[in-house]
């Protein structure tokens, strides 16, 4: 049987059972333990951090039994946690949010920006050939490819807010963010703009930017970076100490990705993902200094103002940010990088 189809026999046999109901309450004054109760094991969802881990050699401070699973992302990890398949995944800002509003009860457990986020964005919006766009009061009246759920989605909406603009100004046509579909719809003129992240940056101008394609910058905050777990694992006090081990080695892993960029180009981004040496450096410069705050102030500040404008443009009931996050992790993260210093 595949993964997909456990996963989904999982889903449905325990909302037949009624276990995804309500969301369950917080249990996250409990104090973590300090050592890790031997027979532990945690299965993740974080291939990135699993590839910094093993070409560091970090990965030998692991003091308890890690499964790797082969996902990352909202959709992917909600239904492993669903189906009670995964421990923590690795995400963006947004997954914990559209997770509560679907019964789903997670919280964020670690938390890494990018030292200068406009500089270093993770997103630019590409516009399609012949198409005049060039600032974001622009996308008035144009189709703009859209992905609710996903940092994409949100972002599409930010960006109209920033100019002053609702998603009734503009079109927005659901496609999935997956591969290339966005680079595709835009030369295809399926869309007239569409968010770009990764190699699909570069490769869209290199293929299209000689019939007219172009981007532009949104200049906003587009960073975040998360792992997330649901609230029946970190109630469970072996787990959720295990993820305080994983935390530390996480941040530790960011830091070491961020001062070997030639090793990790070898390793990583060509040896691994087969990307190209253009490939390879181009992302290695979007990317930036990884940033991990020992204070939540803020993160929480712009992740509250997140859950309220998709809230309000996509009619969700808000609430209150301190829901999806464990405080209790709030600073392990940039500890673990003073203390290996």
């Amino acid at each position: 049987m595949t993964l997909a189809k456990t996963l989904a026999t999982a889903v449905l046999s325990l909302i037949s059972l009624g276990m995804f109901g309500n969301v369950a309450a917080a249990e996250t004054n409990a104090p973590l333990l300090d050592k890790v109760p031997p027979g532990t094991v945690l299965t993740i969802g974080d291939p990135v951090t699993q590839k910094a881990l093993e070409v560091s050699g970090l990965i030998k401070e692991l003091t308890f039994e890690v499964k790797w699973a082969n996902l990352s992302g909202g959709p992917q990890t909600s239904e492993a946690f669903r189906a009670h398949a995964l421990d923590v995944g690795s995400v963006a800002e947004i997954p914990s949010i559209f997770a509560t509003w679907n019964n789903l009860p997670v919280r964020n457990i670690a938390y890494r920006e990018r030292k200068d986020p406009i500089a270093n964005p993770i997103y630019r919006f590409g516009i399609a050939p012949g198409v005049d766009v060039k600032s974001l009061a622009d996308f008035r009246g144009k189709r703009i490819a859209f992905s609710p759920g996903q940092a994409q989605g949100t972002l599409v909406l930010r960006a109209l807010h920033a100019a002053g603009l609702t998603k009734k100004d503009a079109t927005l046509v659901e496609l999935p963010s997956t591969g290339d579909v966005y680079p595709k719809a835009l030369a295809s003129k399926q869309v007239d703009i569409a968010p770009l992240g990764g190699v699909n940056i570069r490769r869209y101008i290199t293929q299209y930017g000689s019939d007219g394609a172009s981007l532009i910058e949104h200049g906003l905050r587009d960073d975040p970076t998360h792992l997330y777990a649901p609230q029946w694992v970190l109630d469970d006090p072996a787990k959720a100490a295990a993820l305080a081990e994983y935390v530390r080695l996480w941040a530790r892993a960011t830091a070491w990705v961020d001062q070997n960029p030639d090793i990790w180009i070898k390793e990583y981004y060509i040896g691994q993902q087969g990307l190209s040496r253009e490939d390879a450096d181009f992302l290695t410069k979007l990317s930036g200094t990884q940033v991990v705050p020992d204070n939540w102030a803020d993160v929480k500040k712009r992740h509250q103002e997140t859950i309220n404008l998709l809230a309000g443009e996509l009619g969700y009931k808000p609430f209150d940010v301190e829901q999806i996050f464990d405080n209790r992790f709030e600073k392990i993260a940039a500890g673990a990088l003073t203390a290996s210093q």
